[in-house]
């Protein structure tokens, strides 16, 4: 019996070792190698990346196979090989290889077989930086065709970004063809949301303490729409701007489509009396408030406002700056003084946000006007709070195409925001890691299992936003939309 036992292991051993040898042998050795790197997609050489982050597979173009071995401190521990020039990095071991790395680098060796390299080469490695920082492990954010124009297939949607899992939170084949925008969440949180919906069944969609309602404004308070929403972080009220906006759609130049407002005011919304509540001073026809931002402990409101001018003639002279007034949570009432924080005596200021810490704002900067995604020259930029000087965070930004619509991660390590660098029309999805000592880092476009998906989608991301949880609306949201008798 032993005898027969150990025959059986030694066979199971013979095997095990034959698989592992087969296994061997198809990973090949490149004939020579060339000093340089390879032009790989999306470029993820020398970004920073969170320790939890979803595989950076990425593609050579024009190769035929492909091989890449990720090494942390000298030692090999994973073995990609691919074809068509794909790298896709299993998920398991990828976790693993970012748990030893995390606040080191992962060396990346490629070499490619392709026409030129019928026997294969070799090339120089990159080096990608594991911050020890985990990120939120959910995004939120919408899709839509970059005309926004055609709104009858959008929807917004979350993403893991552990994994590449996505989903729909909600679409407009659910809301009877409603626009769907403006998401937002009080504290990151994925168990409270709103949205609007444009149309004639449309309104502002909360949910809240387990709660769904529809909300017409323009029926309710000072018969206003509401736009843009910043849900205050304890999560009573949220402040949002009221915009009348017009587009103009132009024949030539790098700016096809102008958005602008003809009139915009703040609006406070108490959800606990369902009450709007305003302040006179934002309520004014000379002067234009909008995208409201809360600094992270609720005491203060952040805002961009310009002077009204004569539109759409004087558009390019619209110069916005960012304002910030005091706030009292327990009376829903704003100080008296009124800050400015950034004045727009160049260029012209939206989306201002601030770190978790309260010690930098992020905002975009544009020539001029307040709808800066279909402007090139648009970039993100930083003030230092405290000394409110600069912050250098030119590496975030493409020189050429537009950066904007951007939001902070729950510890205020990691930026997410819209870019067009990739082809000037789509917007996709960077993320940019911000260390403790206050230094930007080079950013990466947001991993995707097939990492052609960033070319094929012909959708734009807007308005990303993280949120610590899957969003699971009620299936009751569907009957908001219904037509009322």
């Amino acid at each position: 019996m032993q005898s027969y036992i150990r025959d059986k292991m030694l066979s199971l051993l013979i095997l095990l070792s034959i698989i592992l040898l087969s296994g061997c042998s198809s990973w090949k050795t490149p004939e020579s190698a060339i000093d340089s790197r390879p032009l790989i997609f999306p470029d993820y050489a020398e970004v920073s990346i969170p320790k939890n982050i979803a595989p950076l597979n990425f593609i050579v173009e024009g190769a035929d196979r492909i091989q890449a071995s990720f090494s942390h401190e000298g030692v090999e521990l994973i073995r990609v090989k691919g074809n068509d020039g794909i790298v896709q990095i299993p998920l398991n071991k990828w976790r693993e290889l970012l748990g030893q790395a995390a606040g080191g680098n992962i060396d990346v060796q490629v070499s490619v077989w392709s026409k030129e390299y019928p026997r294969g080469v070799a090339m120089l490695p990159f080096p990608i930086y594991v911050a020890d920082d985990d990120i939120d492990e959910w995004l939120a954010y919408r899709l839509i065709e970059p005309g926004y124009r055609s709104w009858r297939q959008v929807g917004l949607y979350q993403r893991s970004l552990t994994s590449f899992e996505e989903m729909p939170i909600v679409t407009n084949a659910q809301s009877n063809e409603t626009c769907l925008n403006c998401h937002h969440f009080p504290s990151y949180s994925s168990k409270s949301m709103m949205f609007h919906a444009r149309g004639s069944e449309g309104g502002t969609i909360l949910y809240h303490n387990g709660k769904l309602s529809k909300i017409k404004f323009n029926e309710i308070g000072p018969k206003k729409n509401t736009t843009y929403p910043a849900w205050h972080p304890e999560g009573r009220y949220i402040a949002f701007s009221s915009n009348t906006t017009r587009q103009s759609f132009y024949l030539h130049g790098k700016k096809p489509i102008e958005v602008y407002d003809y009139a915009s005011d703040l609006l406070l919304y108490d959800t606990e009396q369902g009450k709007v509540l305003t302040d006179p001073r934002f309520m004014t026809d000379e002067v234009l408030e909008s995208f409201p931002s809360w600094s992270p402990d609720g005491r203060h409101l952040y805002y961009v406002a310009a002077d009204a001018r004569n539109l759409p003639d004087e558009v390019g002279d619209m110069h916005y700056h960012i304002l910030r007034v005091p706030f009292d949570p327990a009376k829903g009432s704003f100080g008296e003084k009124i800050d400015t924080v950034f004045r727009a005596e160049e260029g012209s200021a939206s989306h201002p946000r601030v770190t978790a810490d309260g010690r930098c704002l992020l905002y975009t900067w544009a020539e001029y006007g307040t709808f800066p995604v279909w402007h090139p020259e648009a970039d993100l930029r930083m003030t230092d709070l405290q000394t409110m000087q600069p912050v250098d965070i030119s590496v975030w930004n493409d020189p050429d195409e537009t950066d904007s619509y951007h939001s902070w991660s729950s510890d205020g390590r990691w930026a997410v925001w819209g870019s067009r660098r990739q082809d000037g029309r789509y917007t996709h999805l960077y993320i940019g890691y911000f260390d403790e000592d206050g230094h930007p880092h080079k950013p990466f476009l947001l991993p995707q299992e097939d990492p052609r998906h960033n070319i094929w989608r012909l959708k734009s991301y807007n308005v990303p936003e993280f949120i610590d949880g899957r969003v699971e609306l009620p299936e009751e949201v569907v009957e908001l939309f219904e037509p009322q008798d």
